[in-house]
């Protein structure tokens, strides 16, 4: 049994400083594939050399919506240069969030856009971050599909029904993270026991939202096995039968990922 972490951040601090431990670990968990997610420029060379590193292992590049203040320079060209590495596999993270508003709202929708647009333009799919700006977040991906079509999921689910709806309807894939076995997820647990197998996809986060029964460590790549075995109880299905389709869904949509 085989399980795909679709986003963890392998160069962040708590798991940078043990990181031939973290993917031991993960190895030893039946993690089979780790993407690593970009939040910055100056973490692309980092992401993208742990993926030249490990097989198992592929990279994103991207700026977080907390960051667009401070890459007003990173334009859609830029992303499809350095999109172009062969480990390069995705667009992102980027989004809004309106949660914390680290960054101007408007420079966060402008670097939204261009995100779109190097997905577009690169045929890889993009990583979507989206908090407290479900209505924003839902226009521009509406508005910039209109434009052509392009593909995506929305990382670290926690938005509403209605959201998920949208982002479905767009042809979006939809990951879930250890939030999922909190136990004031209740909502979320809800959303996803309806969500379509064949759109669902798993991550971690990790360092962050460590799943039940690892509430309060750090979170680590291994941990998606407690969050996949939990999915699959909440929806009444085989832990191997959710693994090998979220796993196939991953495959499905990361196009650029060698088995």
């Amino acid at each position: 049994m085989k399980f795909i972490d679709s986003h963890c951040h392998l160069n962040y601090k708590g798991l940078a400083e043990q990181q031939q431990h973290v993917l031991e670990r993960a190895r030893a968990a039946g993690v089979a594939t780790m993407l690593t997610i970009s939040t910055r420029e100056s973490e692309w060379d980092d992401v993208i050399g742990i993926a030249e590193r490990e097989a198992d292992i592929w990279a994103t590049v991207g700026i977080h919506p907390h960051e667009a203040d401070a890459h007003a320079h990173i334009d859609t060209a830029k992303l499809v240069e350095r999109a172009q590495h062969p480990r390069v596999v995705g667009i992102g993270e980027t989004g809004l969030d309106y949660y914390y508003d680290h960054s101007d709202r408007v420079r966060q929708q402008t670097s939204f856009r261009a995100h779109i647009a190097a997905a577009r333009q690169t045929g890889l799919p993009i990583i979507v971050h989206t908090r407290d700006a479900e209505e924003d977040t839902a226009a521009i991906l509406r508005e910039e599909m209109d434009k052509g079509t392009y593909l995506g999921v929305i990382h670290c689910f926690t938005a509403s029904g209605a959201f998920a709806d949208i982002a479905l309807g767009l042809g979006f894939y939809i990951s879930i993270s250890g939030i999922v076995t909190f136990k004031n997820a209740k909502h979320l647990q809800e959303t996803a026991t309806r969500l379509p197998l064949e759109r669902l996809l798993i991550e971690t986060d990790s360092p962050f939202l460590a799943p039940v029964p690892h509430r309060g460590k750090t979170g680590e790549p291994a941990f998606v096995a407690d969050t996949a075995r939990f999915l699959a109880q909440l929806r009444g299905v085989d832990v191997m039968t959710l693994a090998a389709a979220t796993s196939a869904n991953f495959h499905r949509l990361f196009t650029k990922v060698k088995s």
